[in-house]
């Protein structure tokens, strides 16, 4: 598995929407980039900046954060702490 180093964490993000509220299908190219996931791992903080999220929790993030990475046929998101917007409880 993938452990981040520091302050960053691993993001699965969620997958984007393939149908409107009415039921039509969204084309590929129509799609936009989802911005929620869940956090599969993350580092250890930095000195001044304990980690605040934890393993499990279900976050919101910009639309541009981030590093995208690919593991094992998995695709995932690798980001700084601060680049979390909010944790959806």
């Amino acid at each position: 598995m993938i452990k981040p180093l520091a302050d960053r964490v691993l993001v699965q993000a969620q997958e984007a929407e393939t149908k409107t509220a009415s039921g039509l299908y969204i084309p590929d190219s129509a799609k936009e980039k989802p911005q929620q996931g869940v956090i599969i791992a993350v580092g250890g903080g930095k000195s001044d900046e304990p980690m605040e999220l934890k393993v499990g929790d279900k976050v919101m993030y910009g639309k541009y954060a981030g590093t995208e990475v690919s593991f094992e046929g998995q695709d995932y998101l690798i980001m700084r702490q601060s680049d979390v917007i909010a944790v959806i409880e």
